[in-house]
């Protein structure tokens, strides 16, 4: 149920969008963890009492918040985005998921990890490029490498949203908007290199941006086409990428994190207790192909690895 509509850009980040999501409030923790960008993510922020985020969607920014009640979520926006975002909310806790087609059944270990969590459903966003820049970001660094450098081009080229946010004592306060697809184009290059990001993942990122309005259109539901052949047309995106934004913006339940440097590891360490490489995974996946992503979230809690060596120290010939 959605009440009390945006009419005017102020006027909306005064007057909140409310919808509330029944029976989604084990999903939230499901949907939204795999958004998180590090501890410090300036759009998306985890808090005792809920989650806030920051989005922009087709009709302008917002602010969200979700938190439990009972057995379902509430969901409250601001901004000239909060009806899209209110209404677009039961996609992001997984309401578009179907798995009707996912048979368990071939392994032991994923029938019984489905077993424990059949309830799990796969959200989406329904945002292209907001999934797509970070995701560029992330590429061949380590986590900790890409969550500053995203964090650091935020706060330097990021809005903060307007509304309760702006007070210092709000759990949202400090905030940032995503970057529009016109505030990535501007972003100067020596900027993307202080932060770390060297030509070749900036480069992702600006053929994201200039093509932002043909990339949002894989979100319809009438689109058609294939959306991995689709991205990986862009420079810069490969497989990981393009599994990694179809994860988050589409909740594909195939896109499984192919070229990740541990999925797959831990993936065949559970399935038969061995790390093997993609290829070796990739047939081990081959009887849930349509669901292959599903079954990496369903077995990401299952013992992995351990792992052995120092760890990768983090480059020092970037400027700071």
């Amino acid at each position: 149920m959605t009440t009390g509509p945006a009419q005017s850009s102020d006027q909306s980040w005064v007057l909140p969008v409310e919808r509330t999501v029944a029976g989604a409030a084990r999903l939230l923790e499901a949907c939204l963890s795999p958004l998180l960008r590090g501890p410090a993510d300036p759009t998306l922020r985890r808090t005792p009492s809920g989650w806030w985020r920051t989005a922009r969607s087709p009709y302008g920014p917002g602010l969200q918040r979700l938190v439990r009640s009972g057995d379902d979520v509430v969901v409250t926006c601001w901004g000239p985005g909060a009806d899209w975002l209110a209404g677009q909310a039961p996609r992001l806790l997984g309401a578009a998921d179907d798995p009707s087609g996912f048979d368990p059944g071939p392994h032991r270990v994923v029938a019984e990890a489905h077993r424990h969590r059949p309830w799990l459903r796969l959200g989406r966003t329904d945002r292209v490029l907001e999934a797509l820049a970070p995701t560029s970001i992330e590429q061949v660094v380590t986590g900790k490498e890409a969550f500053r450098a995203q964090r650091l081009l935020l706060q330097r080229f990021g809005e903060r949203p307007d509304g309760p946010s702006r007070d210092e004592t709000h759990p949202a306060f400090g905030m940032r908007l995503p970057l529009s697809a016109g505030q990535w184009l501007a972003v100067p290059s020596w900027e993307f290199l202080r932060a770390g990001v060297e030509a070749r993942r900036t480069r992702a990122i600006l053929a994201a941006a200039r093509t932002s309005r043909s990339l949002e259109r894989l979100a319809s539901d009438a689109y058609t086409s294939d959306a991995d052949a689709a991205l990986r047309s862009l420079p810069g995106v490969g497989p990981w990428t393009s599994a990694t934004v179809r994860q988050q913006a589409l909740g594909d339940p195939d896109a499984w994190s192919i070229g990740d440097y541990h999925v797959g590891k831990n993936i065949s360490f559970a399935l038969v207790g061995e790390q093997l490489d993609d290829d070796a995974v990739t047939e081990l996946l081959e009887p849930y192909r349509g669901h292959r992503y599903r079954v990496e979230v369903l077995l990401a809690g299952m013992p992995r690895p351990e792992r052995h060596g120092p760890r990768r120290s983090l480059p020092t010939h970037l400027p700071r």
